[in-house]
């Protein structure tokens, strides 16, 4: 064993049992009753679902290494195994020093307790000294910036709060390993911007970082290294840019229209398709481009967080767009139910070139963050010819906008006076 391994996995395998009720989900009281009344003793099958299977990483001190890949494909059970958050079924992971994690926001803090508390709290789970603790704590309520709220229980923070001090007190107790999954992404962009300084600052310092991120650019700028998981196994592991090549290679054979389940306690997104108001075969850079989600309220939504992410095929995020932006007012509660939502960008927003598309879906809180399905589906958008109209393909000219709005645009002669020195 190398003294420069910060991680080792090996054999690591997690395992999860499934049951299935047979039928359909009752959605209210009355349904459930009937059900029961017609089926007292139930009807479910049982399934072993592997979400990690045989992983073998290994990383070195002074490391950072990002994780990338689709939803489903183990990346969070990964990270909550290393944090000791959960178990592994099978295999041994080896730590060489203290972990501090940043996952969901809110893991590992007390609602209850004030941020000064929870500070000190965390500071004790890593097995840190009071003294320890108190050197650091400064550094800590400057880099957060929530002086103001420091004896505020922390269940009143917002969202964007519990991460800055989240993250705060996990990069400033001096952990040998820092994990960091996307819970970044709550953070506005000068805080994140803060936070990639950090963990860059943190592996300078000989420590290692593991990074989970569907910011393909936050990982091409803070990783020498990437791993790629697909169903729970590592499909790739080494130089940054063969690792994202080799996932837009995958990506790029995503269909223009999905149709499945992918569901939480709440919300079931069952339908995404890409479509334009003409009845073509392809799409075009001077047509409207709609996107369409099909989605059911498996139970009353308070406040539904739901929103689209353009991504270029490397996985650059061009466009968001949330379903609140054009409502005069907020959206607020959906009762038990289908719903479709429409997302429509303008024509000549996007230049031509293959881009794929992600849902953000959730329930807007203070405490709770939304999920992403990325990616999901992908299309293909092509210029059109039309009357004088040029025709050049952005990218194929030696261009690479990734925009191509149609500005407004005047253009006159002008007449050079004679006995002008121009």
């Amino acid at each position: 064993m190398s003294s420069e391994t910060a991680i080792r996995i090996s054999g690591l395998s997690k395992s999860y049992g499934i049951t299935r009720d047979r039928g359909l989900r009752a959605t209210n009281l009355g349904e459930a009753i009937m059900q029961r009344l017609r089926k007292p003793f139930g009807q479910s099958e049982s399934e072993t679902f592997w979400a990690l299977k045989d992983v073998d990483i290994e990383i070195k001190k002074g490391e950072v290494v990002g994780v990338i890949g689709r939803n489903g494909a183990g990346k969070s059970t990964l990270l909550k195994i290393l944090s000791r958050i959960t178990e592994p079924t099978t295999g041994r992971i080896e730590l060489f020093g203290r972990v501090g994690s940043l996952l969901e926001v809110g893991t590992g803090f007390h609602p209850e307790l004030t941020g000064r508390e929870n500070i000190y709290l965390n500071g004790a789970i890593l097995g840190m000294r009071k003294s320890e603790i108190t050197r650091q704590f400064d550094a800590i309520v400057d880099f957060a910036e929530v002086e103001k709220f420091l004896d505020t229980p922390v269940k009143r923070y917002s969202s964007g709060m519990y991460v800055r001090l989240a993250f705060a007190v996990a990069a400033h107790l001096n952990p040998e390993i820092l994990i960091v999954d996307e819970v970044l992404a709550v953070g506005d962009a000068e805080f994140q911007k803060k936070c990639l300084g950090k963990m860059k600052d943190v592996a300078c310092s000989g420590r290692a970082v593991l990074f989970v991120s569907h910011q393909f650019e936050t990982i091409r700028k803070l990783c020498s290294r990437a791993v790629l998981l697909s169903q729970g196994s590592v499909a790739v592991d080494g130089a940054v840019d063969t690792v994202m090549d080799h996932y837009a290679t995958n990506v790029s054979r995503l269909p223009d229209e999905w149709v499945g389940c992918i569901a939480d306690d709440f919300l079931a997104i069952e339908r995404v398709r890409i479509f334009q108001s003409e009845n073509e075969t392809s799409f075009f850079t001077t047509n409207v481009l709609s996107l369409e989600i099909e989605f059911r309220c498996l139970s009353a939504i308070p406040n539904i967080a739901l929103g689209i992410t353009i991504l270029s095929e490397h996985g650059t995020e061009i466009l968001y767009s949330h379903i609140d932006d054009n409502w005069p007012h907020p959206i607020g509660k959906l009762e038990t139910g289908y719903y479709r939502a429409i997302f429509s960008i303008p024509p000549e927003t996007l230049a031509s070139g293959k881009y794929h598309v992600a849902i953000d879906a959730g329930i807007q809180s203070l405490t709770s963050t939304t999920d992403r399905l990325n990616p999901i589906i992908s299309f293909d958008l092509i210029n059109r010819d039309g009357p004088g109209r040029w025709h050049a393909n952005a990218r194929g000219r030696g261009f690479t906008s990734l925009c191509r709005p149609a500005c407004e645009t005047t253009l006159e002669e002008i007449r050079l006076k004679v006995g002008s020195d121009v």
